[in-house]
């Protein structure tokens, strides 16, 4: 297996992306197990790190079938799977009611990671998004999306291993694309790691905690 566990891999792919380190860049991890990688790119970069929740909307008789994610941010991104909303036969208010849902429990976890820090401005920023893995890739799609939305100067995506198919297909979401392993025939994340156990809440807010990283308007003040 390429990966000890979450840090190894997060040490690996720091090596990878250390040309960045004097662009400054915010490195953005999606909760839970991308926070102990996301940790170590910043550490070894100087680089702030914080969150990028996202939450699926699911279903009302199937919660596990997404019509829809929602993003954290300032100016938080609802991404709907249109096909899926008229199949299930959908009405708007069951909808709605269901990302309002998925928006508290985003706003919930957020202030038990991170308190009440702001949200990073990433305008004008080289942003690198983190994760474990890709599977399916629906999550990572709405993430880069609504980062996009914030004009970094440049996103990249940075994860250890994720199947070929999805990275092809994730291509035009970011500026670049950083997988350090990815496989045609992949199956689960957890198979490329020697040690796959779950990341705790605590471990994610013990993290953020002690993330150093440059002064920024994000980390200053209330951040």
């Amino acid at each position: 297996m390429p990966f000890r566990n979450r840090v190894d891999a997060g040490k690996q792919l720091a090596g990878v992306l250390s040309r960045y380190k004097d662009e400054h860049p915010i490195v953005l991890a999606l909760p839970r197990g991308g926070v102990p990688v996301g940790a170590e790119i910043a550490r070894a970069l100087n680089a702030p790190l914080d969150l990028l929740l996202v939450r699926k909307i699911g279903v009302p008789f199937h919660s596990e079938l997404a019509m829809g994610a929602v993003v954290d941010g300032s100016a938080p991104l609802v991404v709907r799977n249109e096909d899926v909303i008229r199949l299930a036969r959908v009405s708007e208010a069951e909808f709605a009611a269901i990302r309002d849902h998925e928006l508290e429990e985003i706003k919930r976890r957020r202030a038990r990671y991170v308190g009440n820090r702001s949200h990073p401005d990433l305008k004008g920023r080289v942003v690198i998004v983190v994760d474990d893995g890709i599977a399916t890739g629906a999550t990572t799609r709405a993430a880069l999306r609504a980062v996009r939305k914030q004009e970094p100067n440049r996103l990249i995506l940075a994860v250890p291993v994720a199947p070929t198919s999805t990275l092809e297909a994730l291509a035009k979401e970011a500026d670049e694309i950083i997988c350090l392993e990815d496989y045609e025939s992949f199956g689960a994340v957890g198979a490329y790691y020697q040690d796959f156990g779950q990341t705790s809440d605590e471990e994610v807010a013990a993290l953020l905690a002690g993330s150093g990283g440059e002064a920024s308007p994000a980390r200053a003040g209330a951040h």
